[in-house]
């Protein structure tokens, strides 16, 4: 929320990127432009088109009678003039018919350039300040214009039929032209190379005049068709993230939405797998089992059976933890287990003279099996 808020409160840099775009309201966008268009043409109707120049004449030409069904002028501000060949014959074809085209683009097709007889110089540079002028304008007022001027000119022409309209005037007095006439049959294409003019940079500022007059050679009674980029047709549908993504707080807040969501995802992805049951490990039974049969033994006051069987395990254990002969039960025997083990030698001496006398008699009682069960605890082996 943070990033947010920096962002949307901090002052916006300037965007000065040419992009001739009708829905742009950067300095070199034609936002301004297409919105006085109504006041600009006066009476003169506008229809925007985004499809190529072929798609749209083709669909108005009356097969039968060989004629357009619409007359007029065609219009193309950008700063660049991109059509196929097709769309460059369907022009030039329109063009014939008697009607005009106004095209305003710092670099046009080649094949149109080889038809019309011109030739454009450009420069990679700009030109920090340029005076324009318009022939028709009897005050021959000079237009200055001082940002993304494109050094850019009309460096041949063929004088014969081709009228200079305007001209640019660079900071070291050289005169060029920068838009001219050029009758084609029964029409006239009018090619203006300083796109610029037309964007809200300049619009907003003095040289909205310069902008009037090159128009005026547009007749008032032509019906205008723009020709404007596939993207900006207003007619086509556009993607509900243009604005989003346009402005810095909603383009970051549509990006926080979207990791937080990826990351609940992920998350309650995993709450959601299925529990791995808990295997508990095997219990040892041996001492439980050994409880139930001692238990069994007692309930049947088998004393001596009992007392018998902890012998054995008894010897057993010595057998194999301390490795001592356990056959004759003497006191070599019960040095050897005290020094083995560090046991109380008189206890040892108690046990080993309990399991001879248990070993000699037939029958044990429970008091004597209580007996020998204490002497073992106390040498505890």
């Amino acid at each position: 929320m943070g990033i947010i808020f920096a962002d949307a409160n901090k002052k916006k840099p300037i965007d000065w990127r040419p992009s001739y775009s009708l829905r742009e309201k950067i300095p070199f966008g034609l936002y301004v432009f297409d919105n006085e268009s109504k006041n600009i043409f006066n009476p003169q109707k506008i229809t925007k088109f985004g499809e190529t120049p072929y798609e749209f004449f083709d669909k108005n030409y009356n097969i039968e009678d060989s004629i357009y069904d619409i007359s007029g002028t065609f219009l193309h501000i950008d700063n660049t003039f991109s059509i196929d060949d097709i769309s460059v014959d369907e022009l030039l074809y329109f063009v014939s018919h008697g009607n005009n085209a106004f095209l305003s683009n710092t670099q046009f097709p080649e094949k149109l350039a080889d038809s019309l007889h011109f030739e454009i110089t450009q420069s990679a540079t700009f030109m920090d300040s340029v005076q324009f002028k318009v022939a028709h304008n009897q005050k021959t007022d000079n237009f200055y214009f001082n940002k993304e001027v494109n050094d850019v000119y009309f460096s041949k022409i063929d004088s014969t039929y081709t009228t200079v309209l305007g001209t640019q005037i660079d900071a070291q007095g050289k005169s060029h032209a920068n838009f001219i006439r050029v009758p084609y049959r029964n029409g006239a294409f009018y090619l203006h190379i300083q796109p610029v003019a037309f964007t809200n940079y300049y619009l907003l500022k003095d040289n909205a005049k310069y902008t009037q007059d090159v128009l005026g050679y547009i007749s008032p009674k032509d019906k205008i068709f723009w020709y404007v980029n596939q993207y900006e047709n207003q007619n086509l549908a556009e993607s509900p993230l243009r604005y989003i993504l346009s402005q810095p707080a909603l383009k970051w807040a549509w990006f926080l939405a979207l990791i937080s969501i990826i990351i609940f995802m992920i998350f309650n992805a995993k709450r959601r797998q299925r529990i791995i049951p808990i295997k508990e490990p095997l219990k040892n039974t041996t001492i439980d089992f050994t409880k139930t049969i001692g238990n069994l033994y007692y309930q049947e006051k088998d004393h001596q059976n009992i007392a018998e069987k902890k012998i054995v395990f008894l010897l057993e254990k010595i057998r194999n933890e301390y490795y001592i002969d356990t056959f004759n039960l003497d006191e070599t025997f019960i040095n050897r287990l005290h020094q083995k083990t560090g046991k109380d030698k008189i206890a040892i001496e108690n046990v080993v003279r309990m399991i001879k006398k248990i070993r000699n008699q037939s029958q044990t009682t429970e008091k004597e099996l209580i007996t020998f069960n204490e002497l073992l605890e106390k040498i505890n082996l």
